[in-house]
Order: structure tokens, then C-alpha cells, then sequence
């Protein structure tokens, strides 16, 4: 299987804008032989949106331009991280698309809250693994700080994951690579 990873400059607030590159991106994917294009954490609305995510019609503007991105995908699976709003609740999250629809989502389990993210002031934490099958490979999804800790990873392989997908939207420093490699393998 062949993942094409879609790192993006996207831009915070230009729903629009991020789509157009995450559909590109997907499409350049396609052509390129991915069966999985895997996009960073919000790349939909952007990161970090901040207090953009406390304006309900904002979480709606997401949602509906989640909706139109996932009518014009075919022929690849796409994750896309967005902000959800589901049950009164916002969650740092993952869209599989696949065929012109959202098949699935994956929410954040652990929210970080030093240095520079405040992410437990925005959303709630996921409990739930999120494991998707692509070209016959069960592929669990964990979204940026889930890979710090064993759980989520633990519960996406206990529902069958063979591999683990980690979109990540953190700001690059220089030791990071090292410190994920120590912590991955």
C-alpha cells in the first residue's frame, strides 16, 4: 500500500482555501499511486484555530465544507483533521473519506495543555479508537499527542489495527524526529 503524505500550508480560517489543497493534494496522491493520503491535524480550518472553535457558526462552516470536500473525493482515502461539534461536544478529529462520503472519525484522546497548545480549553477527549480498512490493511488512526501514550494506540490494535496513522499539526523543532522515533519504535 502507498500513503502519500499531505503536508500543507494550510491557512487558518480559509475553509475554502485548505479544501482546494487537501482535494489537490489528494488528487496528486491518486494519480501518484496512494491508496491513503493522510492530511495534518485540522488542516481543514487550519492550526491552531484557537478561539475561532467557541463560534458555533464556524464549527458549521467546517462541517459544511467537510461535507463538500468528501462529495468530490473518488478513487483514494483521505484523512482530514477538522474540528467536530457532536453532541454539544467539540473534538479535535479525523475524517476518513472514501467515495464521496465521511465512512468514518477518529476525536483526540489526550488534549496537551503546555507550552504552546491549550487544547483542553477548546475540546473534549475522545474514548474510542478509530480503525479503517484500506486495500486490506486495517490502519488505526491516533491524532498527534495519542502517540505520546500507550491507550489509544493499545485500543486501535486491539480492533484490529496491522498499522498506526498519526496526523500531527505540532510546530517543527530540531529534536522532535528523534524523541518520536524513541517513542514509535
Amino acid at each position: 500500500m502507498h500513503i502519500a503524505l499531505a503536508q500543507l500550508d494550510h491557512v487558518v480560517g480559509d475553509l475554502a482555501g485548505n479544501a482546494r489543497r487537501i482535494l489537490d493534494a489528494a488528487d496528486a496522491g491518486r494519480r501518484g499511486g496512494a491508496s491513503l493520503v493522510v492530511t495534518p491535524e485540522l488542516s481543514l480550518c487550519g492550526y491552531p484555530p484557537e478561539d475561532l472553535l467557541l463560534r458555533p457558526a464556524f464549527l458549521d462552516a467546517c462541517a459544511a465544507e467537510l461535507a463538500a470536500l468528501a462529495g468530490a473525493v473518488r478513487g483514494t482515502t483521505i484523512v482530514v483533521g477538522f474540528p467536530e461539534r457532536r453532541d454539544g461536544l467539540r473534538h479535535n478529529a479525523l475524517a476518513v473519506i472514501r467515495d464521496g462520503r465521511v465512512e468514518a472519525v477518529g476525536r483526540k484522546q489526550r488534549l496537551p495543555n503546555y507550552t504552546v497548545f491549550d487544547e483542553q480549553r477548546y475540546f473534549s477527549p475522545g474514548d474510542a479508537p478509530c480503525v479503517v480498512d484500506v486495500e486490506g490493511l486495517r490502519c488505526g488512526l491516533v491524532v498527534c499527542e495519542d502517540a505520546w501514550f500507550p491507550e489509544p494506540a493499545a485500543q486501535a490494535r486491539a480492533a484490529g489495527a496491522g498499522v498506526i496513522v498519526v496526523p500531527n499539526g505540532s510546530p517543527y523543532h530540531t529534536k522532535q524526529q528523534a524523541a518520536r522515533l524513541a517513542v514509535m519504535l
